[in-house]
């Protein structure tokens, strides 16, 4: 069995596409994929709640309809392909997970790279981070959703007790500790963010934006453009604007966040993770008033900070506070906000987010049988 975990973005929301630093957590609900290989080139695979799946991988393979989940263990087939195209062994397979679907969670990454570690363990072939790196982000570009490579990075590399603070130019990922007596709370909205309906192509719109903005003003990266001390100011539209500024502000918020875990300054933390959710929500417009609320009865229940995390639309946000008053928070926070709303189930919707292992740790770099 394949076990990879879900993922919190701490913070630098929206900016890991456009090649800047990020700062997520592993968290300890997992993706499973149980399998035994096959005789034959058949991909076969079930999960509670979904269609079964099957179809044969080839290296041509086409996108199932719009919203199926089967694009994800396409896409696993096709980055799996890329590492192994000597591959003799299609699998039989059951997914299980404790990891709530469209939150904000990863839960998509987390099928994709548990999905494609199965193809490759299923063939004997192990690939390092660096190689599953180069091809996931694709992957997950086939399913239709433009994002970057923070989710699998992640997922892959996170170690216990601390942030990664991933960078992509060149592709790094540096473990920061976590003081151990600050603690964090995964809260859902109970607005879903569904990645692959009409929320996909407003996430994709944000990315267009930004980089539309950054060639307008003749920068080859972001980073050089906040290197340069570059302004919005002769951008021609409101949205490009926006763009430019949330992703410039985002991307310091993140050094100032790593420097704030340096120097164990919580105020400075919950500050920042605030700053952020106002920028994600007045620049980016990612929010939703679901999240917004969520955010405040945070606050309002004593946290020292919050803000969505993942794409937004719906979904999860962060919440930080000490770990002794965490309690607290929990049950204020079932008070002000989750009694007044039906569906809520504490185990899915309300989730103790304790730092752990990505299913691959980087310095396992194995060799491929190529």
């Amino acid at each position: 069995m394949i076990s990879v975990p879900g993922r919190v973005n701490l913070i630098g929301e929206h900016i890991d596409y456009h090649g800047l630093p990020v700062l997520p957590i592993a968290i300890r609900r997992y993706v499973n994929v149980s399998f035994r290989p096959r005789p034959d080139l058949m991909v076969s695979a079930s999960s509670a709640g979904y269609a079964r799946c099957e179809f044969e991988w080839t290296p041509e393979l086409e996108p199932a309809e719009a919203g199926n989940w089967e694009n994800y263990l396409r896409a696993a087939a096709l980055c799996a392909h890329k590492l192994w195209p000597g591959a003799r062994a299609g699998i039989d397979a059951e997914v299980t997970s404790d990891l709530p679907a469209a939150a904000g969670l990863s839960s998509s990454s987390a099928l994709l790279v548990a999905f494609t570690l199965a193809l490759l363990r299923a063939n004997r072939c192990e690939a390092g981070f660096e190689e599953l790196m180069a091809v996931l982000p694709d992957g997950e570009q086939f399913v239709g959703t433009r994002g970057g490579g923070m989710d699998h990075a992640a997922v892959l590399a996170s170690r216990p007790g601390c942030a990664s603070l991933i960078e992509f130019e060149p592709l790094s990922v540096h473990a920061i500790p976590i003081p151990p007596d600050w603690g964090f709370l995964v809260a859902h909205s109970l607005a879903t963010a569904e990645k692959s309906g009409g929320a996909r192509e407003a996430y994709n719109a944000r990315r267009i934006a930004g980089t539309t903005a950054l060639r307008r003003l003749g920068f080859p990266s972001y980073r050089a453009a906040i290197e340069s001390g570059a302004t919005a100011d002769s951008l021609p539209t409101q949205e490009e604007r926006d763009g430019f500024l949330h992703v410039t502000s985002e991307a310091l918020r993140v050094q100032a966040v790593v420097k704030a875990l340096e120097q164990q300054d919580g105020a400075a933390f919950g500050a920042l993770l605030l700053a952020s959710h106002g920028s994600l929500r007045d620049r980016l417009k990612v929010s939703c008033p679901a999240l917004d609320r969520l955010v405040d009865a945070a606050m309002e229940a004593g946290a020292s900070g919050a803000r969505l995390t993942g794409a937004g639309f719906g979904g999860c946000v962060v919440i930080f506070a000490p770990k002794a008053d965490l309690p607290a928070v929990r049950a204020r926070l079932i008070d002000r906000y989750y009694s007044r709303r039906p569906g809520f189930r504490e185990d899915d919707h309300l989730i103790d987010a304790d730092p752990g292992p990505g299913v691959l740790y980087q310095e396992e770099h194995a060799t491929p049988h190529h």
